[in-house]
């Protein structure tokens, strides 16, 4: 009966593989086209874990609104916009996928890659457990992705036992990696078990930093221990990013959205600290204002850059889009299927996660040289990008600019106080994200209030209380039928009974 079970997934699994887009082809022995392959699975996998939800330009601008990045301009006011959700709950959704993982590293094993696809398995579903329990509080975790062995009612581990889950998760994966070869099927890395090695080991602080409010004294010993290792990210050729091609299959998701972008400006927050940097990659994230343009004003100034302010009413963005006040995103971002990369994690992201440890005392080091390391190689990433040369209005980042960049406001301010050095870094940091798609800087704004959103309670749509930011999404409402007891059991613990989405978890107490 097990056999005729392993049989009829792998039946399913291929169905799956061959009948859903993939963004390469799938990496098989041409001998064996009739048998699932490890990296049939890992392709899917990793196709389906890091796609945008609906890549589309509709969906991918509102998938962008909540970190402020940018506001729509149109009369109906997105939720996301106004700190709540047409879906405000999470999801258990991307734990179907651990029965794919599970049968991947089964499908390897004997081979030379049976330690790489474990890595992979491993990094994934802490990479599930990560986002899941950030947006939901307790969760399954231990017992998640288990119902082939009689469980499918999994218990909600307590948040702080999944996040010790997820690092002991990542450190195995990295020590998986550190044994494997280089393997077949990943979309991400190209395969490269040193590139896993280096990312898992990263991922770790991004975690520990994450529950800073909550790290012990062990966590933040194990923070220095992986810094002082150094076997991490090493520049832009290490970031986790899904790259976009001319596939129509795998196409950015807002090309040929010009009908879209002529309502997507960029926020206020963005521009006003990009213009204090005098950052250029304001050039390559905007548009002028049309108002400013007609005042005579050039397209290379500065000042012909308004930024949206993201709390105001949607029908008075409407009317002052209309009348041209505000910088829209920029043209490029339309014009080609294969268009910035969807970033996940950078170099950049390490960079500033490891200057804000030096700061805050959990390791040794340059915490300036951090500093500016992240930013360096976020602008020659923007520098190398394709794409662009006939969109940045005159004023291209070159690396005589970058060079020249750490004056003034960007100048890390080494003789001032330690909160004014950890805005810039967080802002450095939430910069990154701009226009990604990829979930951004939410959790990091709700764990230091930086830089500080903007909310009106009189437009504010959280209907439990306008004054106040999310602090998270309620369960899946299907958790009070499939897991009735443990559904109860967690949010009694957690939050007095209530499942709201400003109760606060614990790693935010």
């Amino acid at each position: 009966m097990k056999n005729l079970k392993y049989i009829l997934l792998a039946i399913f699994s291929l169905f799956i593989a061959f009948s859903c887009d993939n963004f390469e082809d799938i990496n098989t022995d041409p001998n064996k086209t009739n048998q699932v392959t490890p990296s049939m699975l890992a392709t899917q996998t990793l196709k389906d874990t890091y796609r945008f939800w609906n890549p589309n330009s509709a969906d991918f601008t509102s998938g962008n609104l909540f970190n402020k990045h940018i506001a729509m301009l149109e009369t109906n006011p997105n939720p996301g916009q106004y700190y709540y959700s047409y879906w405000p709950y999470g999801s258990f959704g991307s734990y179907t996928r651990l029965t794919d993982l599970k049968y991947m590293s089964q499908y390897a094993e004997g081979s030379q890659y049976e330690s790489s696809y474990k890595g992979l398995e491993l990094f994934l579903k802490a990479k599930y457990g990560f986002s899941a329990t950030l947006d939901m509080g307790d969760i399954p975790y231990t017992e998640a992705g288990r119902a082939s062995d009689g469980i499918t009612q999994p218990k909600y581990d307590k948040q702080a036992d999944v996040f010790v889950s997820i690092l002991t998760d990542l450190q195995q994966a990295e020590a998986y990696f550190s044994e494997g070869v280089n393997f077949d099927g990943d979309i991400m890395l190209g395969g490269d078990v040193e590139k896993w090695q280096k990312l898992c080991n990263a991922m770790q602080l991004k975690v520990i930093q994450t529950i800073s409010k909550k790290a012990t004294s062990e966590q933040k010993a194990r923070f220095a221990a992986v810094v002082n290792a150094g076997n991490l990210l090493d520049g832009n050729a290490d970031n986790f990013k899904l790259v976009y091609s001319e596939n129509p299959n795998a196409t950015y998701p807002m090309w040929n959205g010009e009908e879209r972008r002529q309502f997507t400006g960029v926020s206020e927050l963005v521009i006003d600290a990009l213009r204090n940097f005098n950052d250029y990659r304001l050039f390559y994230f905007a548009e002028p204002a049309r108002a400013k343009i007609e005042a005579g004003l050039e397209e290379s100034d500065f000042n012909a850059y308004v930024g949206v302010p993201t709390e105001l009413s949607a029908e008075q963005l409407a009317l002052n889009n209309a009348s041209g006040t505000y910088s829209l995103i920029n043209k490029r971002y339309v014009e080609f299927m294969d268009n910035d990369p969807m970033l996940y994690f950078t170099y950049s992201e390490q960079c500033f996660i490891i200057a804000e440890a030096i700061e805050e005392g959990w390791v040794s080091g340059n915490a300036q040289q951090y500093y500016e390391n992240g930013v360096t190689a976020m602008l020659e990433y923007y520098m190398n990008l394709p794409h662009t040369a006939d969109f940045v209005h005159g004023m291209p980042i070159t690396q005589d600019y970058i060079d020249n960049y750490f004056t003034g406001a960007a100048a890390y301010a080494s003789g001032g106080t330690k909160e004014a050095r950890l805005h810039q870094i967080w802002m450095q940091r939430w910069l990154i994200d701009f226009f990604q798609g990829n979930g951004g800087n939410y959790p990091q704004f709700l764990r230091t209030g930086y830089p500080e959103y903007p909310l009106d309670p009189s437009t504010s749509l959280n209907p439990e209380d306008p004054n106040v930011y999310p602090q998270r999404w309620m369960y899946p409402t299907d958790e009070q039928t499939k897991n009735p007891e443990n559904y109860q059991k967690a949010i009694d613990e957690q939050y007095n009974g209530y499942d709201g989405i400003n109760q606060v978890p614990w790693w935010l107490k």
